[in-house]
């Protein structure tokens, strides 16, 4: 468990210290065994935090746990610091992962904004139970997946939970195209600096990226 010390501190951006994130997690956390209290701070922040792609990407807050809980929305990125945070408040080491992804069911406003259906930087979160690391992807809250016939991301504490390949009408959806690593807190400036470069358009809009909807 000394080795996995660093994944139960609080970061910069997983600021699982900061009093709403901790009330947050005590509220929804239930049961006694990590996997029964890893699994239900998943499924709160799977659906209660709305996922929203639309975000001034240039304010450091869009990749930090307690402003996406504050907002009640995030990308995923904001929304897998928020679970890594909740599951070190609950005492679950964890850390934050990212992949390069393609979605092939990007909305027609999305491509329009970021010229591509690649998706870099995909966060999800990383929890230590049971003597390994299992993969958790809370992204796409249930409404969302719903409504674009998503199969939405189940998570059991056991297997890792990533995005399908394919939606409920078997239409190609995600496919994982390189593999980006595991960090202890969210590398935000490295972040900030590849959509600077791969999504010029989206990323000058700044504050009025949140002029756009999604969902």
């Amino acid at each position: 468990m000394q080795a996995q010390q660093e994944y139960l501190r609080p970061g910069r951006f997983i600021d699982s210290e900061h009093p709403a994130v901790a009330a947050f997690a005590r509220e929804h956390v239930a049961g006694t065994a990590p996997v029964e209290r890893a699994v239900s701070l998943y499924y709160a922040v799977r659906d209660l935090i709305r996922y929203n792609p639309f975000l001034d990407f240039t304010d450091e807050s869009a990749y930090r746990a307690s402003s996406c809980l504050a907002a009640g929305e995030g990308f995923c990125v904001g929304k897998a610091a928020l679970l890594t945070a909740c599951a070190r408040c609950a005492g679950i080491p964890a850390r934050i992962g990212f992949a390069d992804v393609k979605n092939h069911l990007s909305t027609p406003r999305l491509l329009e904004h970021i010229g591509s259906d690649l998706f870099i930087y995909h966060g999800y979160t990383e929890l230590y139970l049971e003597g390994t690391w299992v993969k958790a992807t809370p992204a796409f809250n249930l409404a969302l997946c719903q409504k674009f016939r998503v199969k939405p991301l189940e998570f059991d504490g056991r297997h890792d939970s990533i995005f399908h390949a394919y939606d409920e009408d078997n239409r190609r959806h995600m496919e994982y195209l390189r593999d980006r690593g595991s960090y202890a807190d969210v590398p935000a400036a490295e972040i900030q600096a590849a959509f600077r470069s791969f999504y010029p358009k989206l990323y000058a809009l700044g504050r009025d990226a949140a002029k756009e909807s999604f969902g």
